[in-house]
């Protein structure tokens, strides 16, 4: 042995090494041999035999609660599940799965080491997911003898038993236990009880249409299941998997659009569930964290923040109200109700009808869609805030064009189709004019709208490239449940709270795998609530105290929406301070109107889920989500106090000329002629103006119509005195004729 240690010591010179390399290099291999072990023993710790994939643990139910432990759902797996043979089902299903799942699984040996893998590491590298790659195999050993967790450790023993099980099963019998094991969504574990659960038949009788839907399901059980929150994802889904097939060769081109035009009829779920748009909301997010297996097998007990009560008066209004607008082409409805300073999400009414055949499961409050002017009080915030403006500014309402290089002119018109003159930000928001909004917008630029509105809870606006001045008209979709976080932050002062709609959970054994809490919480909703601790409202700040003050008091603010609205609309809670907006967009396609207390929030939405128009006599205020939004806030305020925004010190009041919104003539507050008409307003205290008001000033004008003459006009003008208003793009003639068209302002960007 010393003889040979001494030859490979004189061939390779390690005796010149120096003996601190030689124990570094020791040490090294020491280490990484220690660590080979420790991952050895890790991975190989507690790992299951495949042999076990024919015993079946004894599952627990998962019970749903809302915050008063009413039971909303049970979510479970049935004990009669059948079993079937793969000779059974039909061959186009198996082509399906193995299409869409693993397409080289009769070739690999339980893995997929080209293919799966890489795109395993590339998921896990790139995205930090640990997800991607899995094979049938590995798919099958993961549901059947592993946890759902989403760690390395898991990854490999998954790798390991998927290639082990290779050793001991064949291809078929892996495939027959796989259709027997994975869950599908809901109660229906196995692919036979899948079968009956969606189509009412034994598996052996589904079509192809059929089969490639219940091909798709194992991936995301819970997001493409037809009957959870999103049914055009299982659409799209069926589609994929059909695709699939088409590329490996199982079907043709012609098979696959016969498939397509074929109208599945689903076998109606079941009903023992209680607000079903928010149960299948909780059970998605439960799924994301803790994996379909835990969530359908594992006995959780949920406690969410959903009040049952309220949820069932809202679901029933909904129904009610928007059957009565069927002659305003009104097909659907939606409801969000959250208490802002906890995030808690009280009641979430997705559609009129959860069961409705016509995509009652499909839930508005998570989907996309245009907000209308309910955006436009963002807007203003940020001028207010960045102090561009204030409450009083005026802003000229008059026929305006804003270009930009290489764009068509935008000239935006209002609700009513009229102009407006001079008009102060407050009454410009209250009754929700357009060209002051788009003149605002163009004041803030674009870029600022879209990171504001994304710092309050708009997750939908990306990037600016994508967008106009007519965001702010509600140009850029965004979902319910964004801009219940966005007002939130107007109702707690400026601070951001996500929303939240699970209280607590526990395992089988009783233990807390999580809680919320909160100091603001109260659990009896019912009960009369004061205000809300601001100094305890966590999350981040996005707006001033001062800013979110003022927009809340011009949104509740009747006198300031009455030219549009009139003094008793349904914007009107009697004995309540509520600040709201509405929002009906352009095309009458989305009819919305937000609302809130210090305590609470209502978000009401009516439209069509296919986004066809409604009728053009529908009107905010007046018909639509408005009737639905006060019926609503109004029994939900029965009990509580009337609270008013606090006013912050940073807020003080002043005495204004109403015209212009600059400071009367005659300083004295006592005096009985101020020099103008007056009005008060509020203001963040270096922001009360100081310029007063001096309408009197000589101006060029046409001589044949006597109107305020074009910058560009040079011809057939006089100069005379007039009294002149001014916003930050114009000047208006009060005196001057106005009839006829007015001039066009053209603003260049």
């Amino acid at each position: 042995m010393k003889t040979v240690w001494k030859k490979i010591s004189d061939k390779y010179n390690l005796r010149r090494i120096p003996i601190n390399i030689k124990r570094s290099v020791l040490i090294i291999g020491f280490l990484i041999s220690f660590i080979i072990l420790f991952l050895i023993i890790l991975i190989f710790k507690d790992l299951p035999s495949p042999s076990k994939l024919s015993s079946y643990e004894i599952p627990q139910t998962t019970k749903i609660y809302d915050r008063n432990g009413n039971l909303l759902y049970e979510i479970y797996v049935e004990q009669n599940r059948t079993l079937v043979k793969l000779s059974d089902i039909p061959l186009y299903l198996r082509q399906a799965t193995v299409a869409i799942e693993d397409k080289d699984f009769y070739k690999h040996q339980g893995i997929d080491p080209v293919g799966g893998i890489l795109r395993a590491f590339k998921e896990t590298i790139y995205h930090r997911k640990l997800q991607g790659g899995s094979t049938i195999t590995q798919q099958l050993m993961k549901t059947a003898l592993l946890t759902p967790e989403r760690t390395l450790i898991r990854k490999i023993k998954e790798i390991i038993l998927a290639f082990w099980a290779e050793k001991i099963y064949s291809k078929d019998q892996i495939l027959e236990m796989y259709f027997n094991q994975v869950p599908y969504g809901g109660t229906a574990w196995g692919i036979e009880a899948a079968s009956q659960t969606y189509f009412g038949k034994s598996v052996k009788d589904v079509t192809l249409a059929e089969a490639a839907l219940l091909a798709g399901l194992p991936a995301a059980p819970t997001i493409y299941s037809p009957y959870g929150a999103h049914p055009e994802y299982t659409t799209m889904r069926q589609e994929n998997v059909l695709t699939r097939m088409v590329e490996d060769g199982y079907i043709t081109q012609e098979e696959k659009q016969k498939a397509l035009a074929e109208k599945l009829q689903f076998k109606p779920p079941k009903t023992d569930i209680k607000a079903p748009h928010f149960v299948m909301y909780v059970k998605e997010k439960l799924v994301e964290k803790y994996g379909e297996k835990i969530v359908s097998h594992g006995g959780l007990r949920v406690t969410t923040t959903l009040d049952l009560n309220l949820s069932e008066k809202a679901q029933e209004v909904v129904k009610t109200e928007v059957e009565k607008l069927k002659n305003l082409k009104v097909g659907n409805g939606a409801v969000l109700i959250t208490r802002p300073p906890t995030g808690e999400i009280l009641a979430m009414i997705g559609s009129k009808d959860y069961f409705a055949t016509d995509s009652g499961n499909f839930n508005v409050t998570t989907s996309k869609r245009q907000p209308g002017s309910a955006i436009k009080p963002i807007n203003y915030a940020i001028g207010i805030e960045t102090k561009k403006v204030t409450a009083a500014t005026t802003f000229l309402d008059t026929p305006t064009c804003f270009q930009v290089a290489g764009q068509k002119p935008y000239c935006p018109v209002n609700y009513d189709g009229k102009f407006h003159g001079p008009v102060q930000l407050r009454f410009a928001l209250g009754n929700s004019f357009n060209i002051p909004a788009v003149k605002m917008m163009a004041l803030n630029g674009v870029e600022t709208m879209i990171a504001t509105a994304s710092a309050m809870g708009i997750t939908t606006f990306k990037d600016p490239k994508n967008y106009g001045l007519s965001l702010t008209l509600g140009g850029g979709e965004v979902t319910m449940m964004d801009m219940a976080v966005a007002f939130g932050v107007f109702s707690n002062g400026g601070v951001r709270k996500d929303l939240v709609s699970i209280l607590k959970i526990e395992d089988a054994k009783g233990k807390v795998l999580e809680e919320y809490n909160d100091p603001n919480f109260v659990k009896d909703i019912n009960e009369p609530i004061n205000y809300p601790s601001s100094i305890l409202i966590s999350g981040p700040r996005i707006l001033s105290n001062e800013t979110t003050f003022i927009i809340s008091h011009i949104l509740l603010d009747n006198n300031a929406r009455a030219q549009m609205f009139g003094e008793s609309s349904y914007l009107v809670v009697p004995r309540h301070a509520v600040s709201v907006k509405t929002g009906t967009t352009d095309d009458k396609r989305d009819n919305w109107t937000i609302g809130y207390t210090p305590n609470f929030l209502v978000a009401v939405w009516v439209g069509n889920n296919d986004n066809s128009a409604m009728h053009p006599t529908l009107t905010s205020g007046t018909t639509g989500a408005a009737l639905i939004w006060n019926k609503i806030m109004s029994e939900l305020l029965k009990k509580q106090p009337d609270l008013w925004p606090k006013q912050p010190q940073g807020i003080i009041g002043a005495q204004i000329c109403s015209l212009s919104g600059k400071a009367p003539p005659n300083p004295d507050p006592n005096s009985s002629d101020r020099g103008c008409a007056t009005r008060y307003e509020y203001f963040i205290k270096d922001t009360v103006p100081k310029e007063t008001e001096n309408l009197k000033q000589m101006v060029t004008v046409d001589k044949t119509s006597q109107k305020l003459a074009s910058p560009e006009q040079k011809e057939n003008t006089e100069v005379k005195e007039h009294q002149i208003i001014s916003d930050m793009f114009g000047n208006y003639c009060i005196d001057c004729p106005h009839e006829g068209n007015e001039p066009v302002t053209n603003i260049k960007l």
